[in-house]
């Protein structure tokens, strides 16, 4: 993998704005149904996709909780995962586990190689399956290991549709791992629960602030953020 660009964090994770990402978080993953956003249950639905049972396969539970975010798998992909490539796919899982950080990976370790990135392959090669849905579906089965990318993260961290995984674990470990340790603190002030990842509270920092949240938020005095469906 070539050399990328170190990554910047948004703004909305500086110091200064810390009660802007609180309230991103908060308003994000609301116990309200009408007050949060769809993909606040999509790595809790049905329990999570890294349980043990079910761990190392996709299941059509999978496919429905990606729909949480905005993307959909195409019939003609569905049939394949669940079907005639699901032990290719359950191999590859099995080489992942589930208890790794992104945080713990040396970045020299993510390469073409790497087991994550034969599976990213693998479901890229399946008629109508984009980098985004792609991401998402690995994202729900390894929510500890493998970030969400989307529009709005490519947009946000600028990375110009370049890698991600390997500045990501740049910038988590620099500073005595800084940026992992205001995540999980972030987390834990916002008190949206122990089971969402340090990965995920920085990607709905991220879309949040792509999208305009944070600064609405700003311009009123972090009131209640905006409510809508997620993407």
């Amino acid at each position: 993998m070539n050399t990328s660009a170190p990554l910047a964090p948004p703004w909305t994770l500086a110091d200064e704005f810390r009660p802007i990402a609180v309230e991103l978080l908060q308003g994000y993953f609301s116990a309200q149904p009408e007050a949060g956003f769809t993909g606040a249950h999509f790595e809790r639905l049905g329990g999570g996709g890294d349980r043990p049972e079910l761990a190392d396969e996709f299941t059509a539970e999978d496919l429905v909780a990606v729909t949480l975010l905005s993307v959909k798998v195409p019939a003609e992909a569905a049939l394949r995962i669940l079907g005639p490539d699901r032990s290719r796919l359950s191999e590859l899982l099995h080489e992942i586990p589930t208890n790794r950080d992104l945080v713990d990976v040396g970045p020299a370790e993510i390469d073409r190689d790497w087991a994550p990135w034969l599976l990213d392959d693998a479901l890229s090669d399946l008629t109508g399956l984009g980098r985004t849905t792609v991401s998402k579906l690995i994202a729900r089965k390894r929510p500890r290991l493998i970030p969400i990318y989307d529009r709005e993260v490519n947009k946000v961290l600028a990375l110009n549709k370049g890698p991600l995984w390997r500045p990501l674990a740049e910038a988590l470990q620099v500073d005595g791992r800084a940026l992992h340790r205001n995540l999980l603190a972030l987390r834990d002030e916002a008190g949206i629960g122990s089971d969402i990842t340090p990965l995920r509270v920085l990607d709905v920092i991220v879309w949040r602030t792509g999208k305009g949240h944070a600064d609405k938020l700003r311009e009123r005095g972090i009131n209640d953020g905006p409510n809508g469906a997620d993407s």
